[in-house]
């Protein structure tokens, strides 16, 4: 697949970072040099100088042969006239664009985005994305991931199996599955040495520190945790550093929620302080170096319930997540963009970390895959996908029995959904019209199981 990246931001370097993985022709356009050839340098990519919304430049990258455009400059207005540019004098089949400004966002003008007026195919706002992903734990208490399905009603959620005392360390999977079954639960996952091992076998034994994924009605989540011996009390104590569009979503959603106490943010510049102080109304903004002790006890840090570092600087978040890391109560969230960073963070304690490529690739996968596929998430570089398939009326699978699929040995039908109710993953199930398959997509598989689902 051809790709057109323009814009070599951060959304755009995680992007990057993603697809070249796989085998796809990326061509990455920046108007800053320097910036480009620091991308470059990192990945398998053709880098052009110029801007994206320039029809000559467009041209030069060959725009006429591209299946997809990705505009994520940190310009709505130039990644909005690039996809129309590629449209209209290129006929892109797909087009995406980053949008940050709450105008153009305002679901009012959502009629703004179509083949007629602005021929966009899919908006993404990655700080609102980070900020959803963020809220989602907040509502999870010791959840290392949640990824929805159905509307919310059902999910995967992940947590680490750190304590080797933990009620269920040493069983069989197939047998905590039994027990899981009262909740309308399955172990579906196991994330292991930076692997992903299927549930399926009878032999599979969990042990400490493995990555365990739990699919479950939402309801149930924490019933779910406490008998993994996991529980946790609502955050009531929040302290969030870094004043950007990040700390402001979450920060007007916990404004809302009862349980907060309280929500300070440091931020170390004084005009941003000053913009997040106008526009917030029961949070306290603290003006200073998120290091400095002054600062952290105006703060509030050492008795902060969790700590949430958002700074644009990944060395920074993981310093406040060794501080947090001093007070065994406190909860700490990450966000890392740097896959060198990322290597460093297993053995933080109470340290979650939030991947800015993985939730920002996230939010475009179900475009990226040629399958009709209703969600699709990232579980991390080299490991895997995770899709949600709607089987409609005219869908080539229906009415097959799931073990006639012939699905490859490394993916699996994880979760089966029929009727908003999670049933037994059957092998001689016949899949009905509006089922919803859950696949655990291996990525050397992605092409195979894209064929599978196209119609």
């Amino acid at each position: 697949m051809k790709i057109v990246v323009g814009g070599a931001t951060s959304a755009g370097k995680s992007i990057v970072a993603y697809l070249s993985m796989g085998n796809n022709d990326i061509v990455v356009v920046d108007e800053d040099a320097s910036t480009l050839d620091d991308v470059a340098k990192l990945y398998d990519v053709q880098p052009v100088l110029g801007s994206i919304s320039n029809p000559d430049v467009q041209q030069s990258v060959g725009m006429n042969t591209a299946d997809m455009l990705i505009a994520v400059t940190d310009s709505d207005e130039v990644n909005l006239i690039a996809c129309q540019v590629a449209y209209t004098l290129f006929n892109v089949p797909k087009k995406i664009a980053r949008v940050d400004s709450k105008y153009f966002l305002n679901p009012m003008w959502n009629a703004l985005y179509n083949e007629k007026s602005l021929p966009v195919d899919l908006v993404i706002t990655p700080d609102i994305e980070i900020g959803k992903y963020i809220l989602n734990l907040f509502e999870f208490p010791g959840c290392s991931a949640v990824f929805p399905f159905e509307n919310n009603s059902i999910n995967i959620f992940s947590f680490q199996n750190k304590n080797a005392e933990s009620p269920f360390t040493g069983f069989a999977v197939s047998h905590i599955n039994e027990k899981l079954a009262e909740d309308g639960a399955k172990i579906v996952l196991i994330g292991r040495e930076n692997k992903i091992l299927l549930t399926d076998g009878e032999t599979l034994v969990l042990q400490k520190n493995d990555m365990v994924y739990v699919c479950c009605p939402s309801k149930a989540n924490q019933d779910i945790m406490r008998l993994f011996g996991i529980d946790h009390n609502p955050y009531e104590n929040v302290v969030i550093f870094g004043g950007n569009a990040i700390s402001y979503y979450i920060a007007s959603y916990l404004e809302k929620n009862d349980n907060i106490i309280s929500c300070n943010i440091v931020e170390e510049n004084s005009q941003n302080a000053q913009k997040l102080a106008e526009l917030l109304t029961n949070s306290s903004i603290i003006t200073g170096e998120a290091m400095s002790d002054v600062i952290l006890e105006e703060a509030g840090f050492n008795s902060a319930d969790i700590s949430v570092a958002v700074t644009p600087k990944d060395k920074d978040n993981l310093l406040l997540a060794l501080l947090a890391a001093k007070n065994k109560d406190t909860q700490a969230l990450s966000l890392v963009n740097s896959k060198d960073y990322k290597l460093l963070t297993g053995n933080i304690r109470n340290n979650t970390i939030i991947d800015y490529s993985l939730i920002t690739i996230s939010s475009i996968l179900r475009y990226l895959r040629k399958a009709r596929i209703e969600d699709a998430y990232a579980l991390g570089h080299g490991l895997g996908e995770i899709w949600e398939v709607r089987i409609g009326d005219d869908n080539t699978n229906l009415h097959k029995k799931i073990a006639d699929l012939h699905l490859p040995q490394s993916s699996s039908v994880i979760a089966l959904i029929s009727k908003k109710t999670i049933l037994p993953v059957v092998a001689n199930y016949e899949l009905q019209p509006q089922d919803k398959l859950i696949v655990y997509v291996d990525d050397n598989d992605i092409r195979k199981i894209e064929n599978l689902f196209y119609k």
